[in-house]
């Protein structure tokens, strides 16, 4: 009886255990089932009037995890004259403010949907609508910042929901990604829109986005993206023309980033689940200031300044200021002795005024009042259509401020992901593409800024053949340090050369000596900061390709500012540019 009483416990045990393992798993599933959903984070609009001026303001849209977080404001004239109208949106993060302007103006009986690209470091603030001769509109506005994944689609949500093959989240569980939905004919047009977000979709026809932000999109793609099409017709590949020939379902490298095609409801699903399961850094990742409480030598993510005038010369101030204690402490004492105490009230003060004098003439002598920069990049030439597609990272420190900096609206200015407490107020305005209005950088602060950019270029490097010579000619803006290229399907070292110079190739390369991996060592990529890129440039050359390293200031948008170089180091690639005789 009592064995009889003992199995069946044991039985009852196991059939308890394989009820709570099967509860278990059926609770796990339906948590699995309900984070491979997606959440609508596209926010809601709230309209309010300012005279003829009828303003519709989105609140709670989604905001990317780097970059800049496009705010879009519906402007309606209803009135028989046009309206200049000035929109700023003021928010605070890291213990400075962020301020970001645009000036548009709205013809009468008309509609137009105007951009403020917010730094996706805010997560709220005041958007102001001044319209001359009315009181101003102001509206709070806030950001939607999410722990899970982010893309943008740019078409309607039910064409999504019709294409994409991915459910709405349940309430149960956290959503696998957020995303946010934006009509195409009223999308932005410039690339700082889109570069935050590791993916964005395209879920209806790509053809019947207008052409101006198609441009936006392709250049999104080109400097590092990734760009979802359920179709991919004659006239789509057109607008891709970096694209290779060929299959892309499971994703095609273009430039430095990526094209995918989904045409099924299955296939957009799973293509859609494993990019936003296995986020990736953004295209350049410039460091910040670590926080004070960690502050030392190394910036946030225990990354090394790059420029050493960021460094304060600490051996050479020590030794100044035990000098200025000896002089003050046992100086003073002897000084009292030989002179009496009257003595000492002046010595004291004139050795403070003489230690500061040199401080400020070490600054004023060695860091001066230009501005110091070290820059490095990757640059993909596309000698076919004449640009350069860049990324790019700088290191600046400068004593005082420097003026306004404005770029195309075809690149992006990326901050650091960390925001210090010692960053300045920041000023945007987003009339004219980018302007950063007097505080692109701090005074005596370091800073690195991120860049990427698809801007006119007509770069080059040319060869031409004389006999059984082959001269090559350097094109390309800058000294050209080394490099190699391919022609004839063998390999030449390109030799170091002046801009504009013109040499003869040496003998072809042996099979398999073709180091190009040289060329890109940590110290040419930022010291991590441009990783991203490093994959595409390893690959082999094809016929007629070129990988160069190049010094000076290079080919992103702020070369244009007038700077100290402390260095540079810029690898492009592109295609030879055969000249005939």
């Amino acid at each position: 009886m009592r064995s009889l009483l003992v199995a069946v416990g044991l039985l009852s045990c196991l059939l308890g255990a394989s009820s709570a393992r099967a509860t278990s798993d059926e609770e796990e599933g339906e948590g699995e089932s309900s984070a491979r959903g997606y959440r609508d984070a596209s926010g809601h609009a709230e309209a309010r009037t300012v005279g003829d001026l009828r303003v519709s303001i989105r609140t709670g849209p989604l905001r990317p995890p780097r970059g800049f977080a496009p705010v879009d404001v519906a402007l309606q004239n209803t009135g028989p004259v046009p309206l200049t109208v000035r929109l700023t949106f003021r928010g605070h993060s890291g213990g400075g403010t962020r301020v970001t302007e645009r000036v548009v103006e709205v013809p009468p009986r008309q509609r137009l949907v105007a951009w403020v690209h917010v730094p996706a470091s805010l997560y709220s603030g005041n958007l102001q609508v001044d319209v001359v001769g009315q009181d101003a509109l102001v509206s709070p506005v806030y950001l939607d910042g999410v722990n899970s994944a982010t893309m943008l689609v740019l078409g309607a949500l039910k064409d999504f929901d019709g294409t994409s093959g991915v459910p709405v989240a349940g309430s149960s569980a956290g959503p696998l990604f957020s995303l946010r939905t934006i009509e195409p004919r009223d999308a932005p047009r410039e690339l700082a829109a889109y570069v935050g977000y590791p993916v964005v979709m395209v879920p209806g026809d790509p053809l019947s986005v207008p052409a101006d932000v198609w441009a936006a999109l392709e250049s999104y793609a080109a400097t590092g993206g990734r760009l979802v099409l359920n179709e991919l017709s004659s006239g789509v590949r057109e607008r891709l023309p970096l694209l290779d020939p060929g299959d892309i379902a499971a994703g095609a490298d273009y430039g430095f980033g990526q094209v995918w095609l989904c045409p099924s409801a299955l296939e957009c699903g799973q293509v859609l689940k494993g990019l936003l399961r296995t986020p990736l850094p953004g295209p350049v990742n410039p460091a910040g200031l670590a926080p004070r409480w960690e502050r030392g030598n190394l910036l946030a993510g225990g990354f090394a300044p790059l420029l050493d005038n960021a460094r304060a010369p600490v051996g050479r101030f020590l030794l100044l200021i035990f000098l200025f204690v000896l002089a003050v402490g046992p100086g003073s004492l002897m000084l009292a002795r030989r002179r009496g105490p009257v003595a000492v009230l002046v010595a004291v003060p004139m050795v403070s005024v003489i230690t500061c004098a040199a401080l400020i003439a070490w600054s004023v002598l060695v860091d001066g009042f230009s501005v110091h920069s070290l820059r490095h990049s990757l640059t993909l030439l596309d000698s076919e259509r004449s640009r350069a597609v860049t990324l790019g990272v700088a290191a600046w420190y400068a004593n005082m401020s420097v003026g306004a900096v404005s770029l195309p609206a075809t690149s992006a200015l990326l901050a650091p992901e960390s925001v210090g407490a010692d960053d300045a107020t920041l000023e945007l305005d987003w009339t004219h593409g980018l302007t950063v209005k007097n505080n692109f950088l701090p005074p005596r602060t370091y800073r690195e800024w991120g860049e990427v950019s698809v801007l006119p270029s007509r770069a080059r490097l040319s060869v031409r053949r004389e006999g059984d010579a082959v001269r090559v000619q350097n094109a390309l803006g800058a000294k050209l340090e080394e490099g190699y290229l391919r022609l004839g399907g063998q390999h030449y070292a390109v030799p170091a050369m002046m801009d504009g110079a013109e040499v003869n190739l040496g003998a072809p390369l042996p099979e398999g000596e073709t180091p190009v991996s040289r060329l890109l060592s940590d110290a040419a990529l930022g010291a991590g900061r441009l990783s991203v890129g490093k994959e595409r440039f390893l690959a082999p050359l094809s016929e007629g390709g070129f990988i160069v390293r190049l010094g000076g200031v290079g080919m992103a948008p702020t070369s244009t500012v007038k700077m100290e170089l402390e260095g540079g180091a810029h690898v492009v690639r592109g295609q030879l540019e055969e000249v005939r005789p």
